[in-house]
């Protein structure tokens, strides 16, 4: 029932024998054995069984059913059969009465009627029935009753259904018959449900194994897989097919966690070190500072400018760490149950108000173009501090003399919060990086700042379910992406 594997069979023909080795047979055997029983055992077969039994006590039932119903039937029309030639032979004179039940047992080619004239005495005057059955009721409606039958081949007891009546002369008339449809019908019913019933549940139980077997299939798929992503294959995913079922969907949804999971650890895996660069270089230079300071400083002066560089070397130290604190917060936050509505051009005027200023200080045109009002769902603070850092970024690294936009547009099915500015731009290859935490390209290197951004940027749009837009070429551009159903 179980195919041997090519090994044995391999192993026997190299040791000159047409039957596999004992060992590796008999493992071959217990291995079939396992697993026909988990296959067996599994969910999926045993389901299967469940509808294949409950299907099959309805259709025994169905059969049962209709079964009864056309034995009522039959017998209801022989039993009207009966009764009517009952009164057609007792309407008839004396001796014409004889000729009538002769002629109607003669007609009887399938030997199923009975008739019998019986006297006062209880002798038989004609018909084919010996005596009068016991425990007929007489002047009674139609009744099952056992009589003996003298046939060619001997006597035969058969049940009939039969009426008797007493005549006026005191004589007894009796007219029977077999009701030999039922037995047919019987026999019928049987046949049908032998070729029918017992295929379709044979059919039920071969595809439930293969059910089974094709689960047992996947699960082991996913097994092999998941254990692969435990070992640290974080590039491993399940087994997936395009197609409208459960498990597919399941292991979408599945691949999905596990693309944001790599994600996320990749991003974990380089964070300790990216944290322990931008921390060691201020409290190096602070830690320098103050003993450069104890070992020179001869005046109160000197000492205070020592204590005021390693200040503002610690405060940037604190910047970094206030810094991922807050983007911790707004990755964990659970916020969105305050969103309201948020008025974005009066927002954008706002930031436009506090970095006005800035510009100025570095002779930057900063300018805000608003079409028309428009509003989005969000929580307010959370959007200003994310516009306010693109607009900070975009003032930063402008060369005076340059130019920032704020604008507000309206899209189809979205609204859209675009900073614009006459700086160098960003690369296509650094569009991906500039995301990632403290990430500072090589020609910003020596700008303030500690590369977290447009990370709090991108950790607020994806809380609101917005999207961030990245364009690369000369001078930059970013877009807050704000579709209808977000809102």
């Amino acid at each position: 029932m179980f195919a041997v594997p090519a090994s044995s069979f391999a192993l026997a023909q190299m040791a000159g024998s047409d039957a596999p080795p004992p060992a590796l047979s008999k493992e071959s055997s217990r291995q079939g054995l396992m697993y026909q029983a988990q296959i067996i055992r599994s969910n999926t077969f045993r389901w299967t069984l469940a509808v294949a039994s409950v299907f099959a006590i309805f259709v025994i039932a169905l059969f049962g059913f209709i079964y009864w119903q056309t034995d009522q039937y039959l017998i209801a029309r022989s039993d009207r059969m009966i009764n009517s030639q009952l009164n057609v032979i007792a309407a008839l004179p004396g001796e014409r009465r004889l000729d009538a039940i002769d002629e109607h047992l003669r007609q009887d080619s399938r030997g199923v009627q009975y008739a019998g004239l019986f006297g006062a005495d209880g002798r038989r005057v004609t018909g084919n029935l010996e005596q009068l059955p016991p425990g007929l009721k007489i002047n009674d409606s139609v009744q099952s009753v056992s009589v003996d039958r003298t046939l060619p081949t001997g006597r035969e007891t058969r049940m009939i259904r039969v009426i008797a009546r007493q005549m006026p002369n005191g004589d007894t008339l009796l007219i029977g018959r077999e009701v030999d449809e039922t037995r047919e019908i019987s026999r019928v019913v049987g046949q049908a449900l032998a070729l029918g019933l017992l295929p379709a549940l044979c059919l039920c139980l071969l595809a439930g194994g293969w059910l089974s077997v094709r689960a047992q299939g996947r699960v082991e798929e996913v097994n092999q897989r998941v254990q692969r992503i435990i070992a640290g294959d974080l590039r491993e995913r399940l087994p997936y097919r395009d197609v409208d079922e459960p498990f597919s969907k399941l292991a979408g949804i599945v691949n999905g966690m596990l693309d944001e999971m790599e994600t996320m650890i990749h991003a974990l895996a380089g964070v300790g070190n990216d944290i322990a660069h931008d921390l060691r270089t201020p409290l190096t230079r602070a830690r320098l500072a103050l003993e450069r300071g104890r070992t020179n400083a001869t005046t109160l002066e000197q000492l205070q400018a020592v204590v005021d560089k390693a200040v503002a070397n610690i405060d940037q130290s604190l910047t970094i760490i206030t810094a991922l604190l807050r983007l911790a917060e707004i990755e964990n936050s659970r916020r969105s149950a305050a969103f309201g509505n948020v008025p974005l051009h009066e927002m954008l005027r706002e930031v436009c108000d506090i970095y006005e200023p800035i510009a100025e200080d570095k002779n930057i045109n900063l300018r805000v173009a608003i079409g028309r009002p428009l509003s989005v769902r969000g929580d307010r603070d959370l959007l200003l501090e994310a516009v306010a850092n693109l607009v900070d970024n975009a003032i930063k690294f402008t060369p005076e003399g340059g130019k920032v936009a704020i604008e507000l547009l309206r899209g189809d099915d979205e609204t859209i919060v675009r900073v614009t500015d006459s700086g160098s731009g960003i690369t296509e290859q650094e569009r991906e990086a500039v995301l990632r935490r403290f990430y500072r390209s090589d020609k910003i290197r020596n700008t303030p700042g500690v590369g977290l951004g447009l990370s709090l940027v991108a950790a607020i749009v994806k809380l609101h379910g917005f999207r961030l837009a990245i364009h690369s070429g000369t001078g930059g551009r970013l877009e807050i992406i704000c579709p209808d159903n977000q809102q």
